[in-house]
């Protein structure tokens, strides 16, 4: 039988992974104390867009998001059980308006409110390094358009005999 070494022990990103999950955990601990009615921080976005232009397609949502349409498809179904948002039959049978709720409506100030509070720490963080994460994700894309992660990927599967 062959040894086999679990892979997941070793992540160079996780720090980075575990940042990111412990400022967002952070800022739903910030809306759990506003008491905003079950809001996930990754539905925030998408409500404030509807909240500033108004109804629009899902795929006019996904745009204004950078989201995909299946993405905000989903988001949009749980945000719509959350009783967030409203959906109605778009210009064509295909297509579905979405829409704030009053619920959504009613917090969406709030959320906005809480979105510049988010950006000014970034902000005052970024000024209390000395190399920002904005540099460091500059960096990563100049890289990555050198060669793809993807194609990094491809290359070190290549000469990996258990992915043949």
């Amino acid at each position: 039988m062959t040894e086999f070494s679990d892979p997941t022990d070793h992540a160079v990103w996780q720090s980075l992974w575990n940042l990111q999950s412990a400022l967002d955990a952070d800022i739903a601990r910030i809306y759990a104390e506003a008491d905003l009615g079950g809001i996930k921080t990754t539905w925030v976005k998408e409500l404030i867009k509807l909240h500033v232009r108004g109804p629009m397609t899902i795929s006019e949502l996904a745009e204004a998001t950078g989201r995909t349409h299946s993405a905000l498809s989903q988001k949009v179904s749980a945000m719509r059980a959350a009783g967030l948002v409203r959906t109605t039959a778009g210009p064509d049978a295909r297509t579905k308006k979405v829409a704030l709720t009053a619920k959504a409506a009613s917090v969406a100030d709030r959320l906005a409110a809480e979105w510049r509070a988010t950006e000014a720490a970034v902000a005052e963080i970024e000024a209390e390094i000395p190399y920002g994460m904005t540099q460091v994700v500059r960096d990563v894309e100049a890289v990555l358009a050198r060669r793809s992660f993807r194609d990094r990927i491809a290359l070190k599967l290549a000469e990996d005999p258990a992915w043949q």
